[in-house]
Parts: C-alpha cells; sequence; structure tokens
C-alpha cells in the first residue's frame, strides 16, 4: 500500500492495467488525502459546469454529463474506503478520518446544488420517457436523491442538514475504528494449554501461531463481530468459555456508548427534518418493503414462532448438560454443539477436511457459476492486489458464447487484525457502458489462515464459513453481470432488502447435489464426501434454526428501536445497555435477549459492536436480509420448478435456463427494474414467506404462535 512515492500519482488518471484494475504497488498513502481533494475540486468544476450551461436542460447537456462526472473522485474513494476495511493501520484510519467528514460536506453540496436540482428537475416536468426504461430511472434515482438529501429544504434547513450529514460521517468512522480496536484489544490470550481442552491439535496451533504474530507467548482467541465466537462451541472448560464470551460482549462499552447515542440522535434530526417521522421510516421508503408496517408484520410473524423454537432447543441443551442451574450465555452454544454432534453423529473436524478453500472457491462457487451463467473465472497472476493475501481472479463468457472478458474479481480471504472483522463486497470500479467500463469486484472474508505445515497451507472450513463464500460471491455475480448504461444503477446499487436476495439465492448452491459433489474432497486424499456426512451436511444446515433466527431477529428488533425514536425521545435517551435491555424485552425476548424460556439468548449484535448500523449502511435496514431471504427461499424454487421457469417439460437439472432467466432479469438489471416485477417475472408469482418458515422450521410454530 506504500507504493513508489517517486512515481506519479497514478490515481489522477484511469488505470491502465486490465479493467482499469488500480495500480496497488504504485498507489502511495501519503497520496490519498491530496487526491480525493483534487477529486473534490474537478467533481466541483464538472457539476458547476452543467450548472452553468446556457441552454435548456436536455438529457445529452445534464444528465449524462451528471452520471460522467466524478471519475477521479470515485477512484480514489474506493482505494480509501477498501483500505480502511482491509488494513486500518493508524495512517489509513488517519486518513479516512480525514475523508470522511469532507467527502459527506461535498455530498450534502452536490445534494442540495438549487441550480443542478433545478436543471433535474426540469427534465421531470416535461420528461417523455419510456416507462420502465433506463432513463426513467436514473431519473427517478437523482430526482429521490435530491429531495432526500435536502434540496429543498430552506436556507437554514440546508444549511443544518449539511453540518448533521458532517458530523455522522465522523461518529461513523469513529466507531468503525473503536470497534476496531476494541476487537483488537478484547482477544484472549490463553497460557495454560489445559484451558483449551476440547480444542484439536490444528485449532491450538493456529492459536499459537496467532499469538506469536503478537509478540505474546501462549494461544490468543480473536473475535469476530457477532456476539457468539464459534470456539465456545468446542471448549470444555467454562471459565475459559466465559472468558471468551465476556470479552466479545464487552467490545465497545465506554468508547462507542455515547457515539451510539450522539448519531441515534442526529439520525433521528434529520428524519425530522426532512419530513419523516424517525430514521426507520426515512430508510424503509426506499426499500423494497416500502413501509415499516410491511417491515413490522414481518418481524411479528417470525419472532414467536422462533422464540418458542429457541425455548425447544434451549431445553434440549440444558438436558444434555445435566446441569441443574440454567444455562449461561456461553454453556448454551457449547451444549448445543454436543446435541448436534451426538444427533448428527458426524465430527466436525474430520468434516472440514472436505472443504479445503481454494477448492470451495474454485469447484464450488466458480463452477456453480459456470452452470448457472456460462461464465469461467481464471487466475490473473500477473495482476497484483493491494495486499500479499489477495489474489486476482478473471471473469470471462465461455468459449461458446464468445469468451469475451467481463471483469475482474479480487478475493481477499484471510483474517488479519487489521482487518474489519466481518465478510462484505465492494467494488473499485462499477460496471457502465456510458464510459465503457467493466467491472472490478472485490470479496472479502475473515478466513483464519492455516498455520505454517497445516493440512499443506490451506484453512479448512466449517459450514458456516462455505457458505460465506458462496454468499459474498453471489454479491460478486451482481456487480460481474451488471449490464446497464449508468454508473448509478449498476450492480448491486439497489435497495438494501433487494441487494441480498442474489447473495441469499447464491448460497443454495453449496449443497446442491451436483456442485457439492464437484468441491467437497478431502484436502488430504481426494475422496469426495461420504453420503452419511452429505446427509449431515444438510441436516446441519436446518439445525438450531430457532437459536439462529431468534438471535438475528433481536438484532433486527433492536436496530429498530434505535432508529424509531423522534428527536425528543433521542434526547431522553442516556444509558444504552438499560435501553438494549428495554428494547428486548418489548420485542419478546426478555432481559436478555430469550426470555424466562431461554434466558441465555444474546442479540447477534450488542449496540457498541453492532458495526453494520453504525459504521456500515444497514442503519434501520439491518431487517433487509430477511425479507431478501423471502425471496430467495421462494425464488430458488424458480430454479427446480420447470412451471415457475415457464418451459413445462423442462428436465428440473436444466439450471443453465432458469440461470440465464435469473442473470437477464434480476443479475444484469442493477436498479433499471421494478423489483417487485422482476421477481415476479422470474418466479411466475408473487414473493410468498411460507418457503422461509418451512426452510427455518417455523412453519408450524408459527401456525402455533398465530
Amino acid at each position: 500500500m506504500t507504493g513508489d512515492t517517486t512515481s506519479r500519482n497514478p490515481l489522477l488518471e484511469p488505470s491502465d492495467l486490465d479493467h482499469e484494475l488500480p495500480d496497488f504497488r504504485a498507489i502511495a498513502l501519503s497520496d490519498l488525502v491530496p487526491t480525493f481533494r483534487t477529486g473534490v475540486v474537478d467533481h466541483r468544476a464538472e457539476i458547476a459546469a452543467i450548472v452553468a450551461n446556457p441552454q435548456e436542460p436536455t438529457w445529452e447537456n445534464t444528465m449524462e454529463p451528471l452520471e460522467a462526472s466524478g471519475q477521479l473522485l470515485d477512484r480514489v474513494l474506493a482505494i480509501v474506503f477498501n483500505y480502511a476495511g482491509t488494513d486500518a493501520t493508524d495512517e489509513v484510519v488517519a486518513v479516512e478520518e480525514t475523508v470522511a467528514p469532507e467527502l459527506a460536506e461535498h455530498v450534502s453540496a452536490v445534494n442540495m446544488d438549487a441550480g443542478l436540482f433545478a436543471r433535474v428537475n426540469a427534465l421531470s416536468a416535461r420528461s417523455q420517457l419510456p416507462e420502465g426504461s433506463e432513463d426513467e430511472a436514473l431519473l427517478t434515482h437523482w430526482l429521490r436523491r435530491f429531495r432526500r438529501g435536502g434540496a429543498a429544504l430552506d436556507d437554514a434547513g440546508r444549511t443544518e442538514l449539511a453540518t448533521i450529514d458532517a458530523r455522522l460521517a465522523e461518529l461513523s468512522t469513529r466507531f468503525g475504528r473503536n470497534l476496531v480496536a476494541a476487537t483488537d484489544a478484547g482477544a484472549v490470550l490463553f497460557t495454560d494449554e489445559d484451558d483449551l481442552a476440547g480444542l484439536s491439535p490444528a485449532h491450538r496451533r493456529r492459536l499459537a501461531a496467532d499469538a506469536a504474530e503478537t509478540g505474546q507467548d501462549g494461544w490468543l482467541v480473536r473475535l469476530g463481530l457477532p456476539s457468539v465466537q464459534p470456539v465456545i462451541e468446542e471448549l470444555d472448560d467454562p471459565a475459559a468459555r466465559t472468558r471468551v464470551t465476556e470479552a466479545s460482549r464487552a467490545r465497545g462499552r465506554g468508547t462507542n456508548d455515547e457515539v451510539v447515542l450522539e448519531i441515534v440522535r442526529l439520525r433521528a434530526r434529520r428524519a425530522e427534518l426532512l419530513g419523516y417521522p424517525n430514521h426507520a421510516e426515512f430508510v424503509a421508503e426506499e426499500e423494497t418493503a416500502g413501509s415499516l408496517a410491511a417491515v413490522d408484520d414481518l418481524l411479528g410473524t417470525l419472532t414467536p414462532a422462533a422464540v418458542a423454537n429457541a425455548a425447544g432447543e434451549y431445553k434440549l441443551a440444558l438436558d444434555k448438560s445435566g446441569a441443574g442451574d440454567p444455562l449461561t450465555e456461553s454453556d448454551w452454544p457449547y451444549w448445543a454443539a454436543k446435541l448436534r454432534a451426538e444427533e448428527l453423529d458426524v465430527d466436525e473436524a474430520e468434516m472440514k477436511k472436505y472443504f479445503p478453500l481454494e477448492r470451495v472457491l474454485r469447484d464450488g462457487a466458480f463452477f456453480a457459476a459456470q452452470r448457472l451463467y456460462g461464465i469461467t473465472v481464471a487466475p490473473r497472476e500477473d495482476l497484483v492486489g493491494y495486499h500479499p493475501d489477495v489474489r486476482v481472479w478473471e471473469v470471462r463468457e465461455e468459449e461458446a458464447a464468445g469468451g469475451q472478458a467481463i471483469g475482474l474479481i479480487l478475493t481477499d480471504m484471510y483474517a488479519r487484525p487489521t482487518k474489519r472483522g466481518e465478510a462484505w463486497m465492494s467494488s473499485f470500479v462499477d460496471q457502465n457502458n456510458l464510459l465503457g467500463q467493466t467491472p472490478v469486484v472485490v470479496n472479502v472474508l475473515n478466513i483464519a489462515k492455516p498455520a505454517e505445515g497445516e493440512a499443506g497451507g490451506e484453512a479448512l472450513l466449517s459450514i458456516d464459513e462455505v457458505m460465506t463464500v458462496f454468499h459474498e460471491f453471489g454479491h460478486a455475480l451482481h456487480g460481474l453481470l451488471s449490464d446497464v448504461r449508468y454508473p448509478s444503477l449498476s450492480g448491486t446499487n439497489v435497495p438494501r432488502d433487494f441487494v441480498e436476495f442474489p447473495s441469499q439465492i447464491n448460497e443454495n448452491w453449496a449443497l446442491e447435489p451436483a456442485v457439492l459433489a464437484n468441491y467437497a474432497r478431502h484436502v488430504e486424499t481426494g475422496e469426495p464426501l461420504p453420503q452419511e456426512m452429505v446427509d449431515a451436511v444438510r441436516r446441519q444446515a436446518a439445525w438450531g434454526q430457532g437459536f439462529s433466527t431468534s438471535e438475528y431477529l433481536a438484532a433486527c428488533w433492536l436496530d429498530l428501536a434505535w432508529h424509531r425514536l423522534t428527536p425528543a425521545q433521542a434526547a431522553a435517551v442516556t444509558d444504552v445497555a438499560s435501553f438494549e435491555q428495554d428494547a428486548l424485552e418489548a420485542a419478546g425476548f426478555g432481559a436478555v435477549g430469550g426470555g424466562a424460556d431461554a434466558p441465555a439468548l444474546a442479540p447477534r449484535y450488542s449496540s457498541t459492536y453492532f458495526n453494520h448500523i453504525f459504521a456500515g449502511g444497514y442503519s434501520a435496514d439491518y431487517w433487509s436480509y430477511l425479507w431478501a431471504e423471502v425471496l430467495d427461499a421462494d425464488g430458488f424454487e424458480g430454479f427446480v420448478d420447470t412451471d415457475a421457469a415457464g418451459r413445462d417439460g423442462v428436465d428440473p437439472d436444466d439450471v443453465r435456463f432458469a440461470g440465464d432467466r435469473f442473470r437477464r432479469m434480476v443479475l444484469s438489471r442493477g436498479a433499471t427494474i421494478d423489483y417487485d416485477d422482476a421477481f415476479w417475472m422470474f418466479r411466475g408469482k408473487q414473493r410468498s414467506v411460507e418457503p422461509l418458515l418451512r426452510r427455518r422450521g417455523l412453519a408450524g410454530a408459527a401456525d402455533s404462535a398465530g
């Protein structure tokens, strides 16, 4: 990332590498802030030129130059925010903290530019654009952006809104920085190997390597973002499990409490200023759900059923433990894992040997995409990523379809102390036909790097990690297979409750028989996954849905509780922990997230480490994963239901036909479509929640709860 500081700044012009891949070897961190500021100046000049045009507004002199503007700014921001997530060193954090408020100020200025708004609005007043066209979608996008960005406010309102936006940018950056630091500092060091009873030798070696990397003797357990840390399922010592759980749950306390409160207050005031009752209503307006009432209906349908199932799972875990006292937050996952291993009759450490990372990626996710969409993915060893762990791959159409290059995907799979502890997809270049740009996307995960000499140096994945690989590659496909004219409408630039639809539907292919058989092979012998393990994997996918659904729903309700507050209500909240407890009780989860029947259930994320909503893009929107899963559970049947595919008598295994339809109707269309219509055209009917209830084992419980 330091680059060659003696050479010319490579970000000032589009990269001459294939697909405009940034030349990471030449990029210097010291250039980022000056280049960002140059990008802002350039973008302001481009906007000013559009506004100053003396000719009557036309599509060609207003909308197209508006979409083409800001290229330098986009290039440098893609670098800044990628580095901030993947390698948040002190120098990178300083860059982000400088850029974030200045960017917010600039974006506010564009959104509130009266002259620009007037030109776009004039086009709307006399628009005769074809209904359903990309041009109509783009005009709608910009008019909504102006309205929600404060263009219609008076001078005082615009000034206040710009101040709020800049401050929120600062606070979100601070929240993320605090969380990275707290997560790193919260890593639990064990110095007595007896504390590690239950862990495999390979797992112990990884923990020892992590400790050595930080200059410590012992075994270091690094923390992931969710409340429940996977390692507690294996640690036999209750005290060791408690140490890890307490470290996980303590993150951000004392550093992020006041940040949370100020963010919530500012979001509430911002919504009020723009004419919305609260921030949650402001967010819901842009989503395919359309309203909070629709969201409440979905969450309200699932919550009683999920909590009832969780209570049953808790009772089984309690019985398995033989304990007379209630299970603690760290005990329940441990005993549930014991019960799962017993009932599924499978050694999970042995099962992981059938899921080496390279096979999962190449022979799993990439293979499934070839079957579905007729594309190939091959390494580009001549191209360099932004970190030694990053690999660059080129995506092409199959030879039969012309073999042309579509774009690039970078894979950044391994955890490191300076990387944000979750998984995501982002892009360096968005596909668009206006400028003739092909996509460059990145998938970021946090898989533990194998210790030297372990399994040939290759990471072995859990089923959850396999699903994450497929999930994030589903996002990547959404960006890679985009085929639209305008950058603002490209790829994943769609509502949050729709952006997760392609990623979640892609998870289904991980366990599809033909795909599973192609990649699930023993890392040492190459033998395929035995049928009894295949059956166990499928049963495991449905295991513990009461717990997993409930911890997710608890986080959804917590998110909405914060963002339903009016300014006066937000001002009255002074204690984050008390508010969280009250919100969970009100939603039906009890004092610690599970109620009397399941007292050990915590929300997936507590407020002070809820990165999605306080430093990510999911504020008042964490429920969007569930909304997308409704689409996914129902929509996946369109790949195997011949009636839904629109061709009677087609072999259900002919997934290419359905894949082509999904590519044309969803993946390629970005934000140019009516999302309900797109689903209907692909599926042949409107969405239903019933397939989701069946998938999560909640159908009967939902009927009982109802």
